[in-house]
């Protein structure tokens, strides 16, 4: 109990940030996709490098997960349904204002339209479990 009530602390803290640092903007979003702002760009790039980072310490460190369990980063070789998902990805970030990271802190803010982007994000998770053996992978 005690892990889980850290665990969304940690997320309530994390879509205060998100709030706080306009990331979850469709403003900001919109300037991004208009290349008129280097914000999200700023965001995303530092959130690689401290992705890199992380990464990087684990494996120096063999970090265990909260349960004590080796942590495993399986290689994933580069293909073109990449290239695909990422379109398409991008293209529903792009018409929504809103990749799904946010989208509690969206709807927490407020935000309740966002409601239908993630009922859209959840049934598209099922149409790719569905159509998955037939994708390029």
């Amino acid at each position: 109990m005690k892990k889980t009530l850290v665990i969304y602390f940690i997320g309530l803290l994390f879509g205060a940030v998100f709030m706080k640092a306009e990331i979850i903007s469709w403003f900001r979003i919109l300037e991004m996709f208009q290349f008129a702002s280097f914000h999200m760009y700023g965001v995303i790039g530092t959130a690689v490098v401290v992705g890199i980072i992380s990464v990087a310490l684990i494996k120096k460190l063999q970090l265990k997960t909260l349960d004590g369990e080796n942590i495993q980063i399986e290689y994933k070789p580069f293909t073109k349904g990449n290239v695909i998902g990422g379109l398409i990805f991008g293209i529903g970030w792009s018409i929504t204002g809103a990749c799904p990271g946010p989208l509690f802190a969206l709807i927490g803010g407020g935000y309740l339209s966002i409601i239908i982007v993630l009922i859209s994000a959840i049934l598209g998770t099922f149409v790719y479990g569905a159509l998955k053996n037939k994708l390029p992978h």
